[in-house]
């Protein structure tokens, strides 16, 4: 090896760069220069020989390896004398050679004066090592290429704790990106969206492009945006290291979602902010599942607690039932021994409140779900609007009564359902209303389809299916929510004393669950109250009613001489029952219980009809008892009678084979027409030729401002078999004219606003009435009346006689 081949070797840069080339000095040089020069190369030779933590050597022009030191042995496995004069290539993997990486890397540094680059390299025994090489070209002061200088360091620890740490960054990028379920993201410090994966998008519906750069506080409800909820998040994180809530948040498409949501503080080594990370999870499904679970929960217990509440009334009802039977029984015979005046009001005012308190127990068994029910199937929008005249008059003037029927659902569906009893439901819960509106408002009852899936069939109680949804809304003071809780109670009411018995809303309760459907209240206090109810949808044709008939006295046409076996165990309800029969001309015979009546059916005695309570002491029941009896005599009439339907599954059978049931308490009239149409197949009607639909059945507006005496004559016409609309003022009875014509308008003169000469005069000149019958307290009001038409008179007090008379005469 030549000097300048060893002043290459041994010469070394700066921080560890390739050896440089020394230039030879002029001779004619100082000799200090010279010996520092001299001392400079010796001691950069001396630590490019010795160090070991850098394999440092020079390379030939063309590549050859012409210097070798102990880092280079340390770090390659190669001895100077196995290394020196081969080619650098055989430092290089096999793949390198290849690919020509050694001459590239020597033509770069020639280029560039300068290349660096890491990558494998290979030690003698063929192990590899991560090296970082920095190759330096050397040229002389002439610019002749003398060859190479070339460092390198194994940094296999780095690389492979680097390898360690981009490994474990791309599993947790795997990780994340995988993730569907959650909402995995980074916050900048100032809460802006850095990152974003799958989970996300599918969550809150934005991709990478829409939400990157922008403010988190976009997932936020307005309502929690405007009041700070994000922003407490991120200093609650900052300050804490981790904040974590649920509420609602808001998807790309405006839609919400439950979330839980938690947010962690994201500090470098030396603990500054550097942002946040964040994961939010889907969690309405959960929650709604609680909440189901909580209203199931609720629902239960408000079932239970019911439940053991109509057994109670139900019970209590009954026995109530059989003592107004007592009552009304014996003050209707004493009614019919004792026909003077004074007796006739007082036994009117017992019987009155009998049937009061006949109301109350039917109150009380609708509750309990243990009243009779005569189901046929019907629509309720006719049923509604056939109740319009009713409603609005039981409401007043204040109360506008709207009805809605949805058409979005297409016809409305029918319903099997007691409409008496229904009707009774929505006028306690129209009265409600309007006591909860003292000042006026709208009163709006809703109908729709409504088909309710398995969830929502879990919430009412009900079976999944089809069912018309009927509303009660009203705009009054509402209720709040332990109020609302405790409204379906029995005796419960927030009514004033003595202005309601708190059995309205119960009575609908017991009605609706025992038609087989739900019902619902919802109430805030200042805005109103709705009860919603769902019956089920029945594939029937609907049923027209029968219209109402006025019950006549009892006449010869109702009484009879067959022969009825009484079945009754309550001594004084037998009693009662035997001596209103008698009157009525049957001949009857009685039984204690359902054996003794079996024992008086086979001893052979002559019996047209049998009449038994339907709860009977003793191991025999009633409908069985029936079933057996008719066994015995095919021929055979049954008529029930219960002041409940507590045992209805065998009576259920036996209505269905004819036979019927009359609900205590009962009247002497409805007794006698109820066996009458057991024996005749059908229900008389009146024989009284005045009775309504007869040919001189007139259609009459009364108009009388006082109420009791508006009610009077009204119950007067009715016995004289008139149909009638009444008004209590000339305004309402001008709204009547105006929608269609009377046959007589009965007006008092006295009236607030307009006189009924005023209203009379208006009245023809519409051609609303064809006939004026005037009423007065004052003869004089009458007697110097000019009018262009012909009236009638009728001077305060009147009887039913001259009524009847006024009516007559103009006919």
């Amino acid at each position: 090896m030549s000097d300048d081949e060893k002043d290459i070797g041994s010469v070394a840069g700066r921080d560890g760069q390739p050896p440089l080339p020394r230039a030879k000095h002029d001779a004619a040089a100082g000799g200090m220069d010279a010996l520092a020069e001299d001392f400079s190369s010796e001691w950069l030779r001396l630590w490019a020989e010795t160090t070991t933590d850098y394999s440092i050597y020079a390379l030939a022009p063309d590549g050859t390896i012409i210097s070798w030191n102990l880092g280079g042995e340390t770090i390659q496995g190669y001895a100077p004398n196995e290394i020196i004069g081969q080619h650098v290539r055989v430092v290089y993997t096999a793949e390198d050679q290849r690919n020509r990486v050694p001459e590239m890397e020597l033509e770069r540094a020639r280029e560039d004066g300068r290349y660096e680059t890491e990558g494998w390299r290979a030690r003698k025994d063929g192990r590899l090592f991560w090296a970082n090489v920095i190759v330096t070209a050397l040229y002389s002061p002439g610019g002749e290429l003398l060859g190479y200088g070339r460092v390198v360091r194994d940094i296999s620890d780095k690389k492979n704790a680097t390898d360690a740490a981009l490994e474990s960054d791309r599993r947790f990028r795997l990780l994340v990106q995988g993730v569907n379920d959650y909402a995995i993201f980074m916050l900048s410090p100032e809460g802006c969206v850095t990152n974003w994966n799958p989970g996300a998008r599918r969550i809150k519906g934005y991709t990478d492009e829409q939400i990157i750069g922008s403010h988190f506080s976009c997932f936020y409800t307005p309502e929690d945006a405007a009041s700070g909820v994000p922003q407490r998040g991120l200093e609650t994180a900052a300050r804490e290291g981790r904040w974590e809530a649920e509420g609602w948040r808001v998807r790309r498409d405006g839609s919400r979602f439950w979330a839980h949501v938690v947010i962690d503080a994201i500090r470098d080594e030396s603990g500054t902010l550097i942002g946040f990370a964040k994961i939010t999870r889907d969690i309405t499904e959960r929650r709604q599942a609680a909440e189901l679970l909580d209203q199931t929960r609720n629902a239960l217990f408000q079932s239970q607690k019911m439940e053991a509440l109509g057994k109670l009334t139900g019970g209590v009802a009954h026995d109530f039932n059989n003592v107004l039977q007592v009552l009304r029984g014996n003050l209707e015979l004493l009614g019919a021994r004792h026909d003077d005046a004074w007796s006739r009001a007082r036994i009117g005012r017992a019987i009155e409140a009998v049937e009061r308190g006949s109301k109350l127990a039917a109150q009380l068994l609708a509750f309990g779900r243990r009243q009779a029910l005569q189901p046929v199937a019907s629509n309720l929008g006719d049923v509604l609007h056939n109740m319009e005249d009713l409603l609005r008059r039981a409401l007043g003037e204040r109360v506008r009564v709207r009805i809605h029927e949805s058409q979005g659902s297409g016809e409305l569906w029918n319903v099997l359902v007691d409409t008496h009893q229904l009707e009774n439901v929505l006028l306690n819960l129209a009265i409600n209303s309007r006591d909860a509106m003292p000042e006026g408002g709208m009163l709006t009852f809703g109908l729709s389809n409504a088909v309710l899936d398995s969830r929502a069939a879990v919430t009412a109680q009900v079976d999944p299916g089809e069912y018309v949804k009927m509303t009660v809304t009203d705009m009054g003071t509402g209720m709040n929510a332990d109020v609302a809780e405790r409204a379906f109670d029995p005796f419960f009411t927030t009514k004033p004393e003595g202005q309601g018995t708190g059995l309205g809303l119960s009575m609908a309760y017991g009605f609706v669950l025992q038609s087989g459907g739900h019902i619902e209240l919802a109430s805030t206090p200042g805005v109103g109250t709705t009860v919603t109810i769902y019956l089920p949808r029945s594939t029937q044709t609907p049923v027209a009613r029968p219209a109402h008939s006025v019950e006549p006295h009892t006449g010869d046409e109702l009484r009879g001489d067959e022969t009825v076996l009484v079945v009754e165990d309550d001594r004084r309800v037998q009693l009662t029952v035997v001596d209103m029969l008698s009157q009525l001309g049957y001949g009857v015979l009685t039984a204690n219980d359902a054996t003794e009546a079996l024992t008086v059916l086979r001893s052979g005695a002559k019996v047209d009809l049998l009449f038994s309570d339907v709860v009977m002491p003793g191991p025999l029941l009633s409908p069985e008892m029936a079933r057996q009896a008719l066994l015995l005599r095919p021929s055979l009439k049954v008529l029930f009678t219960s002041g409940h339907t507590r045992d209805t599954m065998g009576l259920d059978a036996q209505l269905r084979r004819g036979a019927d049931l009359l609900q205590k308490p009962y009247s002497r009239m409805q007794l006698a027409r109820k066996i009458r149409g057991v024996f005749d197949g059908t229900q008389r009607a009146m024989r009284d030729e005045a009775r309504p639909g007869s040919p001189h059945a007139l259609h009459i507006l009364v108009v009388e401002d006082d109420r009791d005496a508006r009610e009077a004559l009204c119950e007067l016409l009715t016995m004289l078999g008139h149909t009638f609309e009444p008004a209590g003022n000339a305004e309402e009875a001008l709204q009547r004219l105006k929608l269609h014509p009377f046959d007589v308008l009965l007006t008092d003169l006295t009236l607030p606003g307009m006189s009924g000469f005023d209203l009379a005069r208006a009245a023809i000149a519409m051609h609303a009435a064809q006939r004026v019958v005037f009423s007065s307290g004052l003869d004089a009001q009458l007697s110097d009346a000019a009018l262009p038409f012909a009236w009638t008179a009728l001077r305060k007090p009147y009887s039913l006689d001259q009524l009847k008379h006024a009516l007559d005469a103009q006919a």
